[in-house]
């Protein structure tokens, strides 16, 4: 039987040992600090199945593309975060025997998360030398404070046990990618140096030259008392360790504080990487480890100041959203435009760890709203600095004139996709990030973006759209032909509905801005035409023939969008018609099978509406919902969320409640049994939306803050902070009252449901809520 995860509102626990349960709960149990992550294995030697994960954001490897036969334009590599030099080794033997959970005798075992202060706690009794009892605990977190720092407190202690308990503390660089394509390691040694209580190994990536220091520093308490350690040293390739022994005795607790620091030379020169990972060192413990776990819970506490999401009422709700916030935050803190967001974050390395439309679609409207204007600008920033790769990656296909093709999948900007199928026809990726340039100002304000770096990609973006529908002189209108749309579940298809409509809005938007600055800035306007060679009266009269004939499938009797031309030629049956046996369809069913059906992995004409909302009717939404929502099976983990948000909108609270359980704890109950493989961090990003936007009603219009709030049947309430134009504002909604409090000194001009309202700064409003 697996092991159930509690429902506490702070901590995620489990209680019991299962060894099939291993790799889900070290995905579940995972820690980062936006600079490094850690998968939650054992410290201690574990003989059993695992994923060791230990990951360094920005470092990666580029892995030789493994095809059948090679296609012109394919990509010669798919980007891997690398599994970096094990850090957390800490091995165990008693009297001699090593300590094995896969072989020990256990009589209890608990994990818990600590969400709120951000560590992990594991504890363990095991019996030795026959009913004689040890208990172990270990602490581990990654530093929000010094984010090159991870400190790990491990304890061991005799309730009736006497001898010998030798340590190993170490660190391994022999690691490997178990993704890896051909079988390879992917880090060569340039150095280590290990001596008394310290030591440090530096390796390099192959073929990137990424260079990556890890050191360690260790400590050791009796009782309380400090121990000088007179430790055996293991110095071998890729591999050292200091080897020391305690006696024990019933009642007695040994404590090793490891201190590791990991630096790489994304950050610090490769020359001095020695020197640097030395100091850091001298500095952590220094501090200590009381210090360092104190700045560390009041970085959390800063985080959670401004993103935490309340919920009374509704426990396993409560749990799901703030582990989202959680993963969220640990993954990505905005300090550097040369990272961004891998939908596995630092869990897994499922997807290769690397970038996709996940971050403009989901997580960037997440920061924009939680975090500092600079997060969200540092990674539309990420983006602005990959457009002439993404030039680069249109060239290679045949397009011309600095038309740009941002990446499906990409570390450094470069295509490096490995399925042909989304690599060149899943192009909507493209309006996701025209859009993001939309949603980051209208959420900010920040209109020097446009004209500084926002333009450039919305010109390159929208000579792509130009070039890439073609006329059709049986439909007099323009056509985009051989496409996979959000729904993956369907390849090569024409005129999907979605990305038709990007298209015509990116090209609006960029007619528009160009319009706009030629008014408020007309040198920098021509500043950017000369850099990008724009030929004005050429280029816009293109874009304006297809803004107004582009083709935009519809079904005049079912009044619906067509997802794509002839999807009604399908067979139409409901998804609750699947046998449950054959649930995920995508682990039961041949994909020629899934390509012929018409179920439908995610949001495909409803992430269309759900974007677009403002151009079309409450009716219309909901007649293509009605039509769209039971032909799918919410198969992607970013389905449920848009769904959701959808279905709040629509009024019908009782099925938004249900697509909000199902995204918000799609991993902690592991709804699609893959969560062995890494959490979906991108989707948790939906899952605030669907509290935020959809519960919540939150919506920007005409550069006005608007909320239209409902609540759950089980909710006996609910508050959420969110941030516009530099206002924090914190929205309170209970069965009868709406509660906005303006925790800024500016004032701020708002509309509650349907209704203008001013709030002054530094003060509350209350309003009575709508149920109709």
């Amino acid at each position: 039987m697996k092991v159930k995860y509690k429902e506490d509102e702070w901590l995620i626990i489990e209680d019991g040992f299962d060894p099939e349960m291993i790799r889900a709960s070290e995905s579940i149990f995972s820690l980062g600090n936006g600079t490094m992550g850690q998968r939650a294995n054992f410290e201690e030697h574990y003989s059993g199945d695992s994923l060791q994960g230990s990951y360094i954001a920005g470092v990666y490897y580029p892995d030789k593309t493994r095809v059948g036969w090679w296609k012109n334009g394919y990509p010669e590599y798919f980007a891997k975060v690398l599994n970096a030099p094990n850090w957390i080794g800490i091995d165990i033997s008693v009297d001699g025997q090593a300590v094995d959970l896969t072989t020990a005798k256990i009589k209890s075992f608990r994990r818990v998360l600590n969400m709120k202060q951000g560590y992990l706690d594991r504890s363990f009794t095991i019996s030795v030398s026959g009913k004689k009892q040890l208990e172990i605990n270990s602490r581990r977190f990654l530093s929000m404070s010094e984010p090159d720092l991870g400190i790990i407190k491990y304890s061991v202690k005799s309730s009736d046990f006497t001898g010998k308990i030798e340590f190993t503390a170490y660190i391994d660089a022999d690691v490997r990618n178990e993704d890896t394509n051909y079988g390879r390691k992917f880090w060569k040694e340039v150095s280590r140096e290990v001596n008394k209580e310290s030591g440090f190994q530096i390796s390099r990536t192959m073929k990137t030259d990424f260079h990556v220091a890890t050191g360690m520093v260790l400590e050791l308490t009796k009782n309380d008392k400090k121990v000088p350690l007179t430790p055996d040293i293991i110095d071998r390739e890729k591999y050292i360790a200091n080897v020391f022994t305690a006696d024990i005795k019933p009642k007695d607790e040994v404590i090793l504080y490891k201190y590791v620091s990991v630096l790489s030379s994304l950050n610090h020169p490769k020359k001095k990487l020695s020197d640097h990972i030395k100091l850091s060192l001298r500095e952590a413990i220094t501090k200590g480890y009381a210090t360092l776990l104190n700045d560390h819970i009041l970085k959390w506490d800063e985080i959670w100041a401004n993103s935490d999401v309340v919920i009374e009422g509704d426990l396993s709700a409560q749990q799901a959203i703030r582990f989202s916030i959680f993963q969220l935050n640990q993954t990505y803190t905005g300090n550097d435009e040369r990272l961004n967001i891998g939908p596995k974050g630092f869990t897994g390395e499922k997807y290769g760890g690397s970038t996709y439309w996940d971050t403009e679609a989901f997580a960037l409207p997440f920061f924009l709203k939680t975090a500092d204007q600079k997060v969200g600008r540092n990674l539309l920033l990420y983006r602005y600095k990959h457009l002439e790769k993404s030039i680069a990656n249109a060239e290679k296909l045949g397009f011309k004139n600095g038309a740009a093709l941002y990446p499906m999948v990409t570390m450094n900007g470069e295509e490096c996709h490995n399925e042909w199928e989304i690599t060149f026809e899943e192009i909507h990726r493209n309006g996701a990030i025209a859009y993001a340039v939309f949603n980051y100002i209208r959420h900010t304000g920040d209109e020097n973006y446009m004209a500084d770096y926002g333009l450039e990609v919305l010109i390159g973006i929208s000579r792509f759209w130009s070039q890439r529908a073609s006329f059709s002189d049986n439909l007099k209108k323009y056509v985009i032909l051989g496409v996979t749309g959000p729904n993956e579940y369907e390849n090569n298809v024409n005129n999907n509905w979605y990305t038709n409509l990007l298209a015509v809005w990116t090209l609006s938007y960029t007619r528009e801005n160009i319009e706009l600055l030629e008014k408020k800035n007309p040198e920098k306007l021509k500043a950017v035409f000369r850099k990008i060679n724009f030929l004005e009266d050429e280029e816009i009269p293109r874009w304006s023939d297809l803004i107004t004939n582009m083709h935009m499938p519809f079904h005049e009797k079912l009044n619906v969008f067509l997802q794509h031309d002839g999807f009604l030629d399908k067979h139409i049956i409901p998804a609750e018609h699947i046998p449950a046996h054959e649930r995920p369809i995508n682990q039961h069913w041949s994909w020629d099978r899934i390509l012929r059906s018409c179920y439908i992995k995610q949001a495909d004409v409803l992430q269309g509406l759900y974007i677009f909302e403002e151009q079309f009717d409450s009716e219309t939404i909901k007649r293509n919902f009605d039509f769209y929502e039971p032909l799918t099976v919410h198969e992607s983990s970013l389905s449920a969320c848009i769904h959701s948000i959808i279905a709040s909108r629509l009024g019908n609270i009782k099925k938004a409640y249900e697509l909000y359980l199902h995204t918000s704890r799609l991993d902690l109950d592991d709804y699609n049994n893959e969560v062995a493989d890494g959490l979906h961090i991108t989707s948790m990003a939906g899952t605030w939306l669907a509290i935020v936007e959809g519960f919540g009603g939150m919506r920007i219009i005409n550069d006005k803050i608007h909320f239209n709030p409902l609540i759950p049947e089980k909710w006996v309430s609910y508050s959420f902070k969110v941030r516009f134009r530099g206002i924090l504002i914190e929205v309170d909604v209970t069965k009868n009252d709406i509660v906005v409090c303006n925790l800024s000194e500016k004032p701020l001009s708002l509309v509650i449901s349907g209704k203008d309202h001013l709030i002054e700064g530094s003060s509350k409003y209350s309003v009575g809520l709508q149920t109709e």
